[in-house]
């Protein structure tokens, strides 16, 4: 059984997630507004915050920037907003998974169990990755190059340590929006451009000069040692 924090203003929707979550064993408490999710999130502590983003007080996305700040408690957004910026900028704010409405109590348990299972791996997860100079530890979620800290946004994060846990490999675009970005059923690859070019400046690299993060064009990209110049 889970402590589950639902943050969803219509009261229909609420209760029904309410009583579908608790038929599954669930322990749930909820909230009609941003600002009282917030205060039930640092107060209760639940194990996972169910949220939507049309809020009353605060947009949902606003919210999850400021609950990251002060907490590592997994999110599923679960929102009618389907168009990919949406989606994007919620997993970017530290989304763990984004669900549409209408979405079915099945379909959302899924996804619970699912999110659970992963913030469950995390004291046991991977080992740090080192490539050239750069270190990425999934477990503290920190990012060193040459010994120097590298901050990155969640999803930055997220992109380079998929691409270190296949270190040497070319990956492509379309996995990388189906894993990283959780968009099986299509997303624009602009989307990975723009994190990659984020991701290489901060790295103090770019698509003309690159690095550690090498483009294979009609492939995909891979991150790895840059090959000595003959």
């Amino acid at each position: 059984m889970a402590q589950l924090l639902v943050v969803e203003d219509d009261e229909r929707i609420r209760t029904a997630l309410i009583r579908a979550l608790r038929e599954r064993g669930h322990a749930v408490s909820s909230a009609g507004t941003a600002l009282a999710g917030l205060r039930q999130a640092v107060e209760e502590r639940p194990d996972l915050v169910v949220l939507d983003l049309g809020l009353p007080d605060l947009d949902g996305s606003e919210l999850l920037r400021m609950l990251r700040a002060v907490s590592a408690v997994p999110v599923i957004v679960a929102t009618a907003r389907d168009d990919d910026g949406s989606v994007v900028q919620a997993l970017d704010a530290g989304a763990d998974d984004y669900v549409v409405k209408p979405f079915s109590a099945g379909q959302l348990e899924a996804r619970i169990r699912a999110v659970l299972r992963r913030a469950a791996g995390v004291d046991g997860g991977p080992a740090p990755v080192t490539v050239g100079e750069l270190t990425v530890d999934p477990r503290s979620r920190r990012v060193t190059l040459a010994g120097a800290p590298v901050e990155l946004s969640p999803k930055e994060f997220d992109l380079l340590a998929y691409l270190a846990a296949r270190a040497g490999a070319v990956v492509s675009k379309r996995e990388l929006l189906v894993e990283v970005w959780q968009l099986p059923y299509g997303g624009s690859d602009k989307t990975v451009d723009v994190h990659l070019s984020w991701l290489r400046r901060k790295l103090g690299e770019s698509a003309a000069a690159p690095g550690l993060l090498q483009t294979v064009r009609g492939v995909g990209v891979r991150l790895a040692e840059p090959e000595p110049e003959p």
